[in-house]
């Protein structure tokens, strides 16, 4: 598998950037933009969109400011098969891992302030005592940037032991980032099938951890309820090649009395999706 969490040596983790991204949980349980134009991101319209919000970091109490997108200003335009939401003129996921500058604890924003004592301790011992990056927070985020910041998120979330939901939503917003930059037009075509690749291998690991929270947290699951988490596990397993496992999962939503309309259309365009898929394989 390639390294998720590659990238961070420079930022003092070289012991953290090889960690798994769910050993810890397996040692547990056995010891009991946009659209084509949006992605075309201009930096003074997206600095528009951008203000320094100050936070507190729970784990070391610094305060520090990073650049978040004003509520309401960006346009959502649509949305990919697997959620990833798409604006105009800005791409709000660049923004959404929070970092401290400090001490180098990262998650993504509706993780930031939810940790307890014992995984803030986790955090210090693993992660502050070796970081030493100086990072730019304000201002407009790249995509490398973006990634990285990410990347800083997940290896977080392993250290502290997150819920697996928590490390399954971050690998799966890395790999829209991703995409993202493969989209962006001033990607180099021979860029791209790295960047790809790596998409796939974040998409197996969200796929991996979504379908193990399910079986073990109560929902709703970063804030989704259980027929639209059903609809994006299908997705993220037609991305990867599940085909038979898509095929299941998401006719069990189109035949659910429960989900609503808009979920069974979802889920229609989804199996349409995986049809096309496993013919052109």
């Amino acid at each position: 598998m390639s390294n998720l969490l590659e990238g961070l040596e420079a930022l003092g983790l070289g012991g953290v950037s090889k960690m798994e991204v769910y050993e810890d949980v397996e040692t547990k349980e056995k010891k009991g933009a946009a659209d084509a134009g949006a992605t075309e991101v201009h930096e003074k319209s997206e600095e528009e969109f951008l203000f320094d919000k100050t936070h507190t970091c729970p784990v070391c109490d610094g305060e520090f400011k990073c650049s978040a997108v004003r509520v309401g200003k960006a346009k959502l335009v649509g949305t990919d098969s697997d959620l990833r939401p798409k604006y105009q003129g800005i791409d709000p996921l660049k923004y959404d891992a929070i970092v401290c500058p400090r001490c180098g604890y990262a998650a993504l924003t509706r993780f930031f302030t939810t940790l307890t004592n014992a995984q803030a301790k986790l955090v210090m011992e693993n992660i502050s005592k070796k970081f030493n990056a100086k990072l730019k927070l304000d201002g407009v985020f790249s995509y490398d940037d973006a990634i990285l910041f990410h990347r800083l998120a997940l290896a977080s979330a392993v250290v502290k032991r997150s819920k697996l939901s928590e490390r399954a939503y971050t690998c799966l917003k890395t790999a829209w980032l991703l995409r993202a930059k493969q989209e962006e037009p001033s990607t180099e075509e021979k860029e791209k099938p790295a960047l790809k690749a790596q998409e796939l291998e974040f998409l197996k690991n969200a796929y991996e951890g979504f379908v193990e929270a399910v079986s073990k947290e109560n929902f709703p699951i970063c804030g989704m309820d259980e027929m639209t988490l059903d609809c994006v596990i299908a997705d993220i397993g037609r991305r990867i090649g599940r085909y038979e496992e898509a095929g299941r999962l998401i006719s069990k939503v189109i035949v659910s009395r429960s989900a609503p309309d808009r979920i069974k259309n979802k889920a229609r365009e989804i199996k349409e999706l995986i049809v096309e898929d496993m013919q052109n394989k």
